[in-house]
């Protein structure tokens, strides 16, 4: 049994960077801070981030480009990629976990800005949500 699913919510650590493929596809590389507050063995509550990196394609990474910025909370569903490639000085071949986002909602708006800018993406391509009646899962 295979099952690959995130979600995760955190906070923008700088403004979106929107890119596009030779195809015209958009995309685009963003990182979330997730906070976690916990005590120590003292009793003093410890504040902790983790940066998580986060792919976005087509869509879902236009409506991350015009409506967020930094600073902005969002959350992110999709799945676990791994990343290899070879180092270029070493030789050495490196790989690290990524999520690739296939949707998002926008958590949160400046009151300033209006309820216009809470929007959500889905991918336009269902089947990863509900796939073949004869899939391995």
């Amino acid at each position: 049994m295979n099952f690959n699913r995130v979600v995760i919510a955190g906070r923008l650590t700088a403004d979106v960077e929107l890119r596009y493929t030779a195809g015209g596809t958009a995309v685009t590389n963003i990182t979330l801070a997730i906070n976690r507050r916990r005590k120590d063995q003292q009793g003093e509550w410890i504040d902790e981030a983790t940066f998580v990196e986060v792919t976005l394609w087509g869509r879902t990474a236009e409506v991350a480009g015009e409506y967020t910025k930094k600073g902005d909370p969002l959350h992110v569903e999709g799945r676990l990629e791994q990343d290899r490639w070879e180092d270029k000085d070493s030789g050495q071949k490196r790989s690290k976990l990524k999520v690739v986002g296939e949707s998002i909602q926008l958590v949160g708006t400046r009151s300033e800005e209006g309820p216009e800018r809470r929007k959500q993406t889905t991918p336009p391509d269902r089947e990863e949500y509900f796939p073949a009646d004869d899939a391995p899962f």
